[in-house]
């Protein structure tokens, strides 16, 4: 249904504007008390989906990647789907309203979005005091800096949406590889990127309850860049890593040229991205020995690209892109293969 007839319908009209009234839905659905009949259509539960990753207990390994409902405003409701755990964000210290408009757009031969819409959000304390309602649901926060704060000040935010989110969530991610905040992808380097990760172990292991960090990364690293995030990871005794973010290249569209280039800059999520997204993961599951566990995200539509993440050294998996173009029943689909694995 959701294929056939919800999403022609939808992809009529400019995708934030769809993704704001899609919200509006999903949340009046539940109003009105289809969140069962949601969680009895998409929701598979059997032990045997379970996963234990860096102490946590996670349903089933399906998760949303961060973006989606970057303010924790629907992560209720979009558990109902299925999905094993809910990333929020990327949540900055201050409120900010991103990139000019129109900064979403949708690459329909391909089944790929490219966004620029530049760390929009409520804040972190707006975030909070959402996530104060939780009671089940498992939770990541992803947290990045301010648009106007230099990269020499960056680690002041990132600490400080640690320090607000700490009761709230269950794991953090690091984001500095979004192409979208002007000069972000900076702090991917060596020194600067240890030194925010140690500043956040270090505040970590204050705390009676440490909660894993994990680090999220472009997937337009090379292999060098690679192996420095695999000392990175030992180095400072982070939890684990997110591979990937969205990417900068163009390659390999059938979209015409000329449409990609009156787009213009923005992170590109979706098929494009399968085969590197799980190039990646295969790099580092294989470089570092396992010695750290993986979420695999980039390019999932179907079961089998979930699997194949899996069988390269992912111990979960999330979704976002293939959520909009797939429908909630890819889901379902992903946990029913995984049982018959």
């Amino acid at each position: 249904m959701y294929k056939s007839i919800l999403r022609p319908l939808l992809f009529k009209f400019d995708p934030e504007k769809v993704h704001h009234f899609t919200f509006k839905l999903i949340r009046f659905s539940s109003a009105i008390g289809l969140g069962g009949l949601f969680r009895m259509l998409y929701k598979v539960n059997d032990p045997r989906l379970e996963r234990e990753v860096f102490g946590l207990k996670f349903p089933n390994p399906v998760g949303l990647a961060a973006g989606f409902d970057k303010d924790a405003k629907l992560y209720r409701e979009l558990e109902n789907f299925g999905f094993g755990f809910i990333e929020i964000g990327t949540v900055t210290p201050r409120p900010q309203e991103g990139n000019p408009k129109k900064r979403l757009f949708r690459l329909k031969k391909d089944k790929a979005i490219i966004n620029r819409m530049g760390f929009n959000n409520g804040g972190v304390e707006e975030a909070v005091e959402r996530l104060k309602k939780n009671k089940n649901v498992l939770i990541g926060g992803n947290i990045g800096k301010n648009k106007t704060t230099p990269n020499e000040e960056a680690d002041q935010d990132y600490i400080f949406c640690f320090e607000v989110l700490f009761d709230h969530v269950d794991y953090f991610v690091v984001n500095v590889s979004s192409p979208n905040t002007p000069n972000l992808r900076a702090l991917q380097d060596k020194e600067p990127l240890t030194k925010l990760l140690k500043l956040l172990k270090e505040r970590n292991s204050q705390k009676t309850n440490p909660k894993p960090i994990l680090l999220k990364i472009a997937p337009d690293l090379n292999d060098e860049q690679l192996l420095d995030i695999i000392h990175i990871v030992a180095a400072t005794e982070i939890e684990g890593v997110i591979a990937t973010n969205t990417t900068i290249s163009r390659e390999g569209l059938t979209t015409n040229d000329s449409i990609v280039q009156n787009i213009g800059a923005g992170g590109l999520s979706g098929k494009p991205l399968t085969r590197r997204s799980t190039e990646v993961i295969r790099f580092l599951s294989e470089k570092s020995n396992r010695s750290f566990p993986i979420i695999g995200v980039g390019g999932i539509h179907s079961a089998e690209d979930a699997l194949e993440k899996i069988q390269a050294g992912a111990s979960l998996v999330q979704i976002y892109t293939g959520f909009i173009y797939e429908g909630p029943g890819l889901i379902k689909e992903i946990n029913k293969t995984l049982l018959n694995v």
